[in-house]
């Protein structure tokens, strides 16, 4: 993102999130008008996770993006260095990892035909 005021944040967070999507973050400022429901921890209390609703599962946490970004500077690793012109496809290459679930028969399938070159 180019910064992180106000108005950036809110504009990223609801292109990227559906109506009524809850949003857990940090207790920064800038998140304070995002236009969707919202939890926050205050790390700057110490507080790195809390469970709201007392069923014993601490619900409110930012650990799953900070750990999202922690796999991201594994993967990159071993290139020793990338080129910014050519980060935005690493970037995605590891999103697309993160999120296959399962490798299948169509996907293997998919990935084939879309890179299948004839002579």
């Amino acid at each position: 993102m180019a910064d992180t005021k106000q108005t950036t944040l809110r504009q990223h967070v609801e292109q990227f999130t559906g109506e009524g999507t809850h949003v857990y973050t940090d207790e920064y400022d800038s998140y304070n008008t995002i236009a969707r429901p919202r939890s926050s921890v205050a790390h700057g209390h110490k507080e790195w996770a809390r469970d709201d609703d007392g069923d014993g599962i601490r619900e409110v946490h930012t650990n799953t993006t900070e750990g999202m970004w922690s796999g991201l500077r594994t993967f990159l690793r071993v290139f020793r260095g990338v080129s910014k012109h050519f980060l935005s496809g690493y970037v995605a290459i590891h999103e697309f990892r993160v999120n296959l679930k399962r490798v299948t028969v169509d996907f293997i399938s998919s990935l084939v035909r879309t890179h299948l070159f004839y002579p």
